[in-house]
């Protein structure tokens, strides 16, 4: 852990911020005081709604007109509070600086990295066209992208999602700020990926005394990175403590359900019964491969290359790795998505190698979807009650939305969340609410088969513990196969019978999930493991130095 220096970054004093909407105004941030010295990491925590990320971005002054700020935020001296637009710009970048969650729709696709990363230290006067690509080439190698020289000319598409996260982190360091506001950072990386992005923000603290604002909902990350918490809860803060102090003994209530809720690995021993177990693959891969083709001549990409499991009535199998191993292309292939190029993959007694649509069409409603992201998954201009109805229209179980109420209220119930909630529309709900309406969306044609991509990984720590207690609730209930496709492996922990670990395109490891993650043969897949940052502030850094040895980093 670091240790903060005596001068303060930021100060927050009594600040609140009301937003003017149609239905009135609502009150996001209410009296918060914080501070930020140089060289300190400060995780503010706290479910959707709390005002965490409000707060945070006041900093900056990058607030809706709507919004109105009451009291103080003191930035090297200067309340930004106070600031007009153009005084604004000068502070930003300079004196702060912003890391986006989504480093994808932070970069712009049509300029090459270095353009855009010498378009800010230009726009701040500070450098000629020759010295900002100097500058950029020496940011990029700063943050570990191999080759800047080269790479400098290459545009986003051109890197991976953690190489673009490095790239957004070297763009707000290029001015070297007094504080850098993270908010969510690595929510969209696996886990290798983010263990190295957490390293890289812990040697900006260390090496230039960066005073850094986290924003998150990830308590392992909090234990791995964060010097002090601050907890928001309806918009005021219920509890700041050191890090340890946190985690060790956690005062408020609200803290204490936070850290309860965190999924942890506890290497659970589940097994289907001796019915299940015998029963027909409701899905069987053998020797599977899925290549895309090539262009422009270029010989064709196996994204699957062999690989062979089963899924029976009842089981969830977790299919594991990070970006680009072929576990969502498997997902894909199984609902008929993507053509399979050789090998054999069975789904519901249909033969998907050479399959024609109006074969397998029949076979569709007996297929189930929970997407990562409900709010891009529902139509907006439809009500929850008729987005979960479609699939019974489509399928002609219901002639229309408001035939189909009765069962589609029967669903929501299930879901826990009521009739009631099937008159709003999907901006209306919260994120886990709409997930859970997600849910009942995919159980609308009782499926036989459900394929559950990254179902959690965009929702709030508690939340998610919810949705995932939901999950395992209704697996039990209704008995369906689940594929569940992920990166989190302590999700993987508490809901699958057998685990599959993808590694460019091949199978790692396979088999029971007590078995691949208490005793894990395979190299990559401890690599996996030791990725994982635990909600333990001492044992987490044991971890970080036994990866750091065993790893090279």
């Amino acid at each position: 852990m670091a240790v903060a220096s005596d001068s303060v970054a930021v100060e927050i004093r009594d600040l609140d911020v009301t937003f003017a909407t149609d239905a009135g105004d609502v009150r996001a941030v209410r009296g918060v005081s914080l501070d930020v010295r140089s060289g300190e990491v400060l995780a503010i925590v706290g479910e959707s709604g709390s005002g965490k990320t409000v707060t945070s971005r006041t900093i900056l002054g990058l607030l809706p007109e709507t919004a109105t700020v009451g009291g103080a935020v003191i930035l090297d001296g200067t309340d930004v509070a106070k600031l007009d637009k153009k005084e604004l710009r000068e502070v930003r970048g300079s004196k702060a600086a912003m890391i986006f969650q989504e480093p994808s729709t932070a970069l712009n696709p049509v300029f090459t990295v270095g353009w855009q990363l010498a378009e800010g230290l230009r726009a701040h006067g500070q450098y000629s066209k020759a010295e900002a690509r100097a500058k950029a080439v020496e940011m990029l190698g700063r943050v570990g992208i191999p080759d800047p020289d080269r790479r400098v000319n290459d545009y986003p598409h051109q890197f991976s999602g953690g190489q673009k996260q490095r790239i957004v982190i070297a763009m707000a360091l290029a001015l070297d700020p007094t504080v850098i506001i993270a908010d969510e950072p690595t929510t969209a990386l696996d886990v290798t990926v983010q263990a190295e992005i957490l390293d890289l923000l812990r040697d900006l603290r260390d090496q230039y005394g960066t005073a850094i604002v986290l924003i998150t909902h990830n308590m392992g990350v909090v234990a791995d990175l964060a010097d002090r918490v601050a907890v928001m809860l309806e918009g005021e803060v219920v509890e700041t403590a050191p890090v340890g102090e946190i985690f060790a003994a956690p005062q408020h209530e609200y803290t204490k359900r936070l850290l309860a809720a965190v999924p942890r690995l506890e290497i659970a021993d589940r097994t289907l019964s001796a019915e299940e177990a015998a029963g027909e693959p409701v899905v069987q891969a053998t020797d599977l491969v899925i290549e895309y083709a090539g262009r422009f001549g270029r010989s064709a990409f196996r994204a699957v290359d062999r690989v062979s499991f089963s899924i029976r009535s009842g089981e969830v199998l977790g299919l594991v790795g990070e970006s680009g191993s072929g576990k969502t292309t498997i997902g894909r292939a199984i609902a008929g998505l993507t053509p399979v190029a050789d090998g054999s993959l069975r789904v519901l007694g249909v033969e998907m190698n050479g399959v024609k649509e109006r074969e397998f069409r029949k076979r569709r409603s007996e297929l189930g979807f929970v997407f990562q992201d409900p709010a891009t998954s529902f139509n907006p201009l439809l009500t929850i009650a008729q987005n979960v109805a479609e699939p019974l229209v489509v399928h002609g179980k219901a002639t229309d939305a408001t035939a189909a109420r009765g069962r589609v209220d029967e669903l929501l119930d299930a879901v826990q969340l009521g009739g009631s909630f099937g008159d709003r529309f999907p901006h209306e709900l919260s994120g886990g609410q709409r997930q859970r309406a997600s849910l009942a969306r995919a159980l609308a044609l009782d499926p036989k088969l459900l394929i559950a991509d990254e179902p959690t990984s965009a929702l709030d720590v508690s939340v998610q513990a919810r949705v995932l207690d939901l999950f395992g609730e209704l697996q039990e209930r209704f008995g369906f196969a689940t594929l569940f496709i992920t990166h989190d492996l302590a999700v993987v922990d508490l809901l699958a019978h057998s685990i599959v670990v993808l590694h460019h395109g091949r199978i790692a490891e396979a088999g029971p999930t007590s078995r691949v993650l208490g005793t894990p043969e395979d190299a990559y897949t401890r690599r996996l493991i030791a990725s994982l940052p635990v909600p333990d502030p001492i044992e987490q850094a044991a971890r970080r130095a036994e990866w750091r040895e065993a790893f090279g980093h």
